[in-house]
């Protein structure tokens, strides 16, 4: 080579270190790293003398600069390529020519490394052996395993599994569809040299992509908006580091797509503050499209709505109607001991007893390993522990202790039980005593079976489908059927009077006065089913809403809010009398003879045309929801991604996720493919179960919670 004055320059490599340029003492070369002392750049230094018995760290002389300098290989890589800031001085002499060679070297060097360097541990599939014996199997590999490709199938199985278990991915991921697409697209399209993303690109470029592309796809949902209308649902919530959040979901026919979570660190959640960001959340989405707002029933919340009714007229604060039949419930089953509630207390305290019994049992037996094995021996299912933040928390809990009743009073009878060692006798003979009661047993069932109307009208309700137009109908039919199950009770006729009942009567007459409002009343009077012969035949006491004056009273006072216009007020009266009396352009036979049977948005396309005002407002209100469910369900969602092992996710970047994740499982909901059978309901508990098979009984309970369509296919009552 030639030095850069151009003088012709020998690369030195030094006569004491045959062949590779080596001193390595016998007994310390067991501890040294053989890839290390094998580095080209070994041959530019003379080594002097080892420092201590292990290790790679050597005194050495370099044959550029002839200057003495201790270190391992690192350090003379440094000191020879002129690399600064690595603890040791750079060879000044060094020349660029030189230093290419060098460097060149050490690639090539690494490559090699690389290559034929330390492999992972084989696959399950692979084999360590290099006998003559394996190279001979091989060689006798059938042509179909070759054409086929079957080993590299194997083999690529296998790679993807141990994904999954080195990285802790749940199995529920293998039923994602952009899982599948993902290889299937890898594997029809040849990307000679691909690398996949890695950490920094994922969670900046392609986050960013992801999120804009799935604001694009919500485009088409969106557009509907403003012929049917939307609900923008708001709920609060803390992240992992405590900070609140209030999250906004916009909800129609369609599904909930989320729209943002704001963070409230620092704020005083007011009702100025919440209706500031209520309002920014409607002007976003477009007042004019907007039907209603639901929120829970807190005061703070409730202030919200009204100061939001008197900015935007034409839209109705609602409350949450899952809440307050939940609220219901709690005041029937958990009745306090105070002086203003003295009477329901009265009439109620027996069902807080039988709670507290059967938490007393629960408690028993799972605070204990040997009492929850000895009963695991005699029931298939589990007991159930629901957090009091579920919905109907109480009657779940009943529920799921009646399934196991036989278990339970098996498994204290059996020899097992009689023969444990139980330190706390007392309490021992106390829960033997309760669950071969039969007289507190014929209590549970009572519990159950007069609530059973408020529960399954919870469960109904607790959904992201259009119900706004059925809960008028459904709180009355509930009401009578809570009253029919405690009158068949206590054998008493319709004519007599039950204490019992007058007390649960008014606590749920009170929470409907609290929670109703006109546009339930406006919705209750569009749906066409409540004007037919069938729906009115079915009970000789049903009136039509034109002829309940409740009902009426309440679409007035919407008819003169939505239509401040005098022509248009005095219009759509002038339609609705047309509708409910069955005259002009719906006395067509056919359309009086499906009001029943058909599904009402479809029945005003079909027969509306004529009465536009109310066509308008029958397909915006019969496709809303009653529930803010949707913001419950989307923090199971948040907490899933910003978990306490993730939380140092900036809030943005946690959002980002929330709004991919959510919505991408609605852009699925709405699809074709969602029914397919390897990718079927994917999403369906995937933050939490690996698959149905695996879920545990209490957890199962949770999930059904959780994704309520479930319940009636999965759950045997």
């Amino acid at each position: 080579m030639k030095h850069r004055d151009g003088k012709s320059v020998t690369s030195p490599v030094p006569a004491a270190f045959p062949g590779r340029g080596r001193q390595i003492s016998q007994g310390s070369s067991d501890n040294i790293d053989i890839a290390s002392e094998e580095a080209p750049l070994w041959n530019y230094v003379t080594k002097l003398e080892k420092s201590g018995a292990k290790g790679g760290t050597w005194k050495f002389k370099c044959n550029i600069c002839n200057e003495d300098r201790q270190g391992s290989y690192s350090r003379v890589k440094a000191h020879l390529l002129q690399i600064k800031n690595q603890g040791i001085a750079i060879c000044k002499k060094a020349t660029r020519t030189q230093i290419a060679e060098m460097k060149k070297l050490e690639d090539d060097f690494e490559k090699k490394r690389n290559e034929s360097g330390s492999r992972a541990p084989p696959l399950p599939g692979e084999s360590s052996e290099t006998s003559p014996a394996s190279k001979k199997r091989k060689a006798t590999d059938s042509t179909i395993v070759r054409a086929f490709g079957i080993e590299a199938r194997d083999q690529l199985d296998q790679e993807i599994a141990r994904m999954f278990f080195s990285g802790g991915v749940p199995f529920n991921l293998a039923r994602n569809p952009h899982y599948h697409r993902s290889y299937q697209f890898a594997a029809e399209n040849k990307i000679d040299g691909y690398v996949p993303p890695g950490y920094n690109k994922l969670r900046t470029t392609l986050l960013q992509k992801e999120r804009n592309n799935v604001e694009r796809l919500l485009g088409p949902f969106k557009s509907t908006w403003k012929e049917r209308g939307v609900t923008i649902v708001s709920d609060g919530w803390s992240d992992p580091t405590r900070k609140p959040l209030i999250n906004f979901i916009a909800t129609s026919g369609s599904g909930p797509i989320f729209l943002k979570a704001v963070n409230c660190f620092g704020e005083v959640k007011d009702r100025f503050f919440i209706s500031d960001l209520m309002k920014d959340v409607i002007n976003e989405v477009g007042h004019q499209n907007v039907v209603q707002i639901i929120t829970d029933n807190a005061a703070n919340c409730k202030a919200a709505g009204e100061i939001i009714e008197s900015t935007f007229p034409h839209i109705y604060w609602t409350p949450c109607v899952v809440h307050t039949l939940n609220l219901a419930l709690k005041n029937i089953c958990a009745a306090r001991n105070v002086e203003r509630n003295e009477t329901t207390y009265g009439e109620c305290s027996w069902i807080t007893d039988v709670h507290g019994d059967a938490l007393a049992i629960k408690h028993f037996i799972m605070n204990h390993n040997t009492r929850l094995a000895i009963f695991n021996k005699f029931s298939p299912l589990k007991l159930l522990a629901v957090a009091d933040t579920r919905f109907a928390s109480i009657i779940v809990m009943l529920k799921r202790l009646k399934l196991i009743k036989r278990g339970l009073q098996a498994m204290v009878i059996s020899e097992e039980w009689s023969t444990y060692k139980e330190d706390d006798v007392g309490k021992s003979t106390f829960v033997k005593g309760l669950i071969l009661d039969d007289e507190w047993w014929e209590k549970v069932s009572y519990i159950i079976d007069f609530t059973r109307p408020i529960y399954e009208m919870i469960r109904f309700c607790d959904t992201d489908k259009p119900c706004l137009h059925l809960v008028y109908e459904m709180w009355d039919s509930m009401i009578e059927k809570v009253k029919s199950e405690i009158y068949k009770k206590e054998r008493r006729s319709v004519i007599e009077a039950s204490p019992f009942y007058e007390v649960v009567y008014k606590i749920l007459v009170d929470r409907w006065t609290k929670n109703n409002t006109p546009l339930h009343c406006l919705a209750h009077s569009l749906n066409p089913r409540f004007y037919s012969d069938e729906w009115l035949s079915e009970d000789s006491t049903r009136l039509g809403p034109h002829r309940d004056r409740d009902v009426s009273g309440g679409r007035m006072k919407c008819f003169r809010r939505l239509f401040p216009s005098t022509d248009d007020h005095l219009k759509v009266m002038d339609e609705y009398a047309m509708f409910s009396m069955r005259t002009g352009p719906f006395e067509d036979l056919t359309c009086i003879s499906v009001m029943f049977t058909m599904e009402p948005r479809k029945w005003w396309a079909n027969f509306g045309a004529q009465t536009p005002l109310l066509q308008t407002l029958a397909f915006k209100l019969l496709g809303q929801p009653t529930s803010s469910s949707c913001t419950e369900r989307n923090w199971s969602t948040y907490s899933f991604i910003h978990s306490l092992r993730r939380n140092k996710l900036n809030p943005s970047r946690a959002q980002d996720l929330v709004f991919i994740h959510n919505n991408l499982r609605f852009l699925s909901r709405n699809s074709k493919q969602y029914e397919e059978e390897k990718t079927k309901m994917w999403d369906v508990g995937g933050d939490d179960f690996d698959s149905m098979e695996d879920v545990g009984y209490l957890e199962f309970a949770s999930l059904s919670l959780d994704e309520p369509d479930l319940e009636n296919g999965l759950i045997d009552d």
